[in-house]
């Protein structure tokens, strides 16, 4: 959502009379931009809020200058609010910490804002993650702040090189492509952030060159990784080093121009997809999968572990989920990869009483109302432990079985993985090692490459087909050690799902 949108919907909720409106974000340079905005067009008064200074009034009449005395305590800012009795936006920018556990703050709150609601005016607070107490939070009204625009990153981009100039020699050394690429990784960043990245890249030999797209990119995994509940994946594969999965590719390239030109999309009557949900034998390249549809569209990836989710306190493992979308819709456009998503919302457990199914709530809310373009790629290995909620139609795009490879596939995946470790494949008989690994996963025909390797670099020689024919004889793959399950997953895919092959 671009600012502009950003103006006219928050001008939109304080003409309809919401006396109470939480910002999540800590952008507050660009808070009070959009603030001044507002209360230009509307003809108000706007006040700011801070523990040092108390209100002081931003946009002034000449009757009415400076700040107001004896209001660094929110209590007295409030208690002046509610006798003020005059339209204006009031800006409480460090309101966090007064929030906890103060009675008779609240009910201040809650009365000046209700006189707010009299006339045109709002008490707005910003900050990320700012829990409002129970008797507040029916006043509450959530607004999100849309994230830098590219002009916005440029802008800030001219901005530094033009301050630094001025004290230091400093060169910009980028194509114009090679530009746009370094403005794609801010993408997601506040302006904050992304100054600190720049300025570092700049000061420390006075240029910008290609080498500082691959630094800002590191930067933004620390940041994005700093909660500890997404991984940043750099893009390394594509869909070209997955053999197979003919069906799955097809789906994705017939979407590929909806996510590189969602305008247009929108024009025609598309909206940006919603993702898939990937089923099948363990080993089959799923998780792959989702790193290639991330190089394939030039988008992030960000993992979710559910693990990272759960912890001990009431309510910090929904917190912890909602932080973890608000960073991918922050990213977006992204994929999000949800590895395993039967471990985060298995049924039929009451052991962490309910948690589960109140993230699995939040999470299908979230599915169904996110903002931003994040693409869900989900995975799971046992579809009897996933909720019937995310097999309805309509919850995902399509439903993928990604099944064992057949003859065929079997001999691309030994040509892939001979060719990464630097061997010839064109020495080995392809034929013969698939036909020798009938029921092998891929990540099974990867460990006799790798397996054989290990054997040949211990007692010497060199790597063959026969070498690679005895591993494979003693492994005894899934699919005949799990072969009841295996089975059971194909029927029940047979007639629920898309063959991904």
């Amino acid at each position: 959502m671009p600012l502009t949108d950003a103006l006219h919907d928050l001008e939109l909720l304080i003409r309809a009379r919401h006396g109470l409106i939480h910002i999540d974000s800590d952008e507050e340079d660009r808070i009070g931009v959009l603030l001044r905005h507002v209360a230009s067009r509307l003809d108000l008064l706007l006040f700011t809020w801070t523990r040092v200074e108390g209100l002081k009034r931003i946009m002034v009449r000449q009757d009415l200058l400076g700040a107001i005395y004896d209001t660094e305590l929110p209590l007295k800012a409030f208690q002046h609010i509610a006798a003020a009795d005059v339209p204006a936006l009031y800006h409480f920018r460090d309101l966090r910490p007064h929030l906890e556990g103060d009675a008779v703050l609240s009910a201040q709150i809650k009365v000046a804002a209700e006189r707010l609601v009299g006339h045109t005016g709002a008490i707005v607070v910003t900050g990320s993650g700012i829990e409002f107490p129970p008797e507040l939070a029916p006043l509450v009204t959530r607004f999100s702040l849309p994230g830098p625009s590219e002009a916005e990153y440029r802008g800030l981009l001219e901005r530094l090189v033009r301050d630094h100039s001025a004290r230091m020699a400093v060169s910009v050394e980028l194509t114009p492509d090679e530009l746009t690429m370094l403005v794609r990784h801010l993408s997601g960043l506040t302006l904050m952030e992304s100054e600190k990245i720049l300025t570092k890249a700049i000061i420390e030999d006075g240029r910008l060159g290609a080498e500082d797209i691959q630094r800002v990119i590191e930067a933004k995994r620390a940041i994005v990784e700093r909660d500890g509940l997404l991984e940043y994946y750099p893009v390394e594969d594509s869909l070209t080093g997955i053999a197979d999965l003919r069906r799955l590719k097809a789906w994705l390239a017939e979407r590929t121009a909806v996510v590189r030109d969602p305008a247009r999309a929108a024009e025609f009557g598309l909206t940006f997809p919603k993702g898939v949900l990937l089923l099948g034998v363990p080993g089959c390249g799923k998780s792959l999968s989702a790193k290639a549809v991330a190089a394939e569209w030039q988008m992030p990836l960000l993992k979710l572990d559910p693990s990272n989710l759960y912890n001990k306190f009431i309510g910090e493992s929904e917190r912890n989920f909602k932080r973890a979308m608000d960073t991918a819709e922050r990213m977006a456009p992204v994929v999000l990869w949800i590895d395993e998503l039967e471990k985060a919302f298995a049924t039929g457990g009451s052991e962490d009483g309910g948690v589960s199914q109140r993230i699995l709530g939040t999470f299908l809310s979230w599915m169904q109302d996110r903002r931003g373009e994040v693409f869900v790629v989900a995975t799971a290995n046992d579809v009897s432990r996933l909720p019937p909620e995310f097999l309805r139609k309509g919850r995902f795009d399509e439903i993928f079985f990604v099944d064992l490879p057949d003859a065929e596939t079997r001999a691309e995946i030994f040509r892939i993985h001979l060719e990464h470790r630097n061997q010839d494949a064109d020495l080995f008989d392809l034929e013969a090692l698939a036909a020798a690994t009938e029921g092998f996963s891929g990540s099974e025909i990867e460990e006799v490459v790798v397996s054989g390797l290990y054997g040949v670099f211990a007692h010497g020689g060199h790597l063959s087909t026969e070498s690679l024919l005895e591993v494979a004889r003693a492994t005894h793959p899934l699919s005949v050690t799990m072969a009841e399950r295996v089975e059971g997953l194909r029927a029940w895919a047979r007639d629920r799902a898309v063959a991904a092959n």
